[in-house]
């Protein structure tokens, strides 16, 4: 599938890492380091620009290594860029981490996934069809 970009940073396209990656990294676009203070949030410039076909969304995820190395994680995870969005894409990363986290022009500070995603159409009904499960919900099977 092709997709429209417009690049404004001094980075390359997201690209996949590897064959089966479902990811590309972004990477950070700005003019002066930013450290994140911890629990601070703050969005994060790409100079990206794009254009997803209708019934695509782009899903931006944390990534994983700065996670878990340095509590970096994206507060509305997964975001989600619509369609029918023309505005710059920026990441809203928040450090979750007692220590300050630096960001540094092109560094990769976040995953993006294309997905295929469904439009519906709700049918109202006076009830639903019974399962084993029912309305068990968070922790109903006593697991850790």
């Amino acid at each position: 599938m092709k997709i429209k970009i417009i690049n404004q940073s001094e980075h390359p396209l997201p690209q996949y890492e590897t064959a089966h990656a479902a990811g590309m990294d972004l990477r950070a676009s700005i003019k002066e380091e930013i450290v994140l203070k911890p629990l601070q949030r703050q969005l994060i410039p790409t100079g990206l620009f794009m254009e997803l076909p209708v019934g695509f969304e782009a899903q931006i995820r944390p990534r994983s290594g700065l996670a878990y190395k340095h509590g970096i994680s994206i507060v509305n995870s997964p975001g989600t860029i619509d369609a029918d969005y023309r505005g710059e894409l920026k990441v809203l990363l928040v450090n979750l981490s007692d220590t300050d986290f630096k960001i540094a022009n092109g560094d990769r500070i976040a995953q993006m996934v294309v997905a295929k995603h469904e439009t519906v159409q709700w049918q109202a009904v006076e009830a639903l069809e019974e399962t084993v499960r029912g309305e068990g919900g968070y922790g109903h099977t006593g697991k850790s």
